[in-house]
């Protein structure tokens, strides 16, 4: 029997080992900005069929109890887990945020490579 013999998928969801995380708990942690300030929440999570690796992370900003929040991707390599502050870190202005690429709450981006060609040129290969 393996180490999770027993455990259901409810319980291998809201856990943590080690240095890795179910994405549905990723999913709603908080990001701030270097200060500590809050800036947004993670909505989802895009990982590559291909690598397996997380790709973008989509954060919720802007908006009120969840009504009118606009969805910005976010290189995953921009953000750092602070666990002072029990979330993910980016080094970047809200200005600077709600003029990157971003897609309201009832619309769906094409997740092509053109599309993440152009949330990278944003956001510059240089800081990921």
């Amino acid at each position: 029997m393996g180490q999770y013999a027993g455990t259901t998928s409810t319980d291998m969801a809201q856990s943590e080992h080690g240095n890795l995380i179910a994405a549905s708990k990723v999913n709603g942690t908080n990001i701030y900005n270097p200060d500590g300030e809050s800036l947004g929440s993670i909505y989802d999570v895009m990982i590559d069929k291909m690598t397996g690796r997380v790709a973008y992370a989509v954060m919720a900003f802007g908006g009120f109890l969840g009504i009118g929040e606009d969805y910005h991707p976010l290189p995953w390599n921009v953000l750092k887990y602070n666990e002072q502050f029990g979330g993910y870190v980016v080094d970047i202005s809200p200005d600077r945020l709600k003029q990157g690429p971003a897609f309201h709450q009832n619309e769906t981006p094409e997740w092509s490579a053109g599309y993440g060609g152009e949330i990278d040129d944003y956001y510059g290969k240089t800081i990921l």
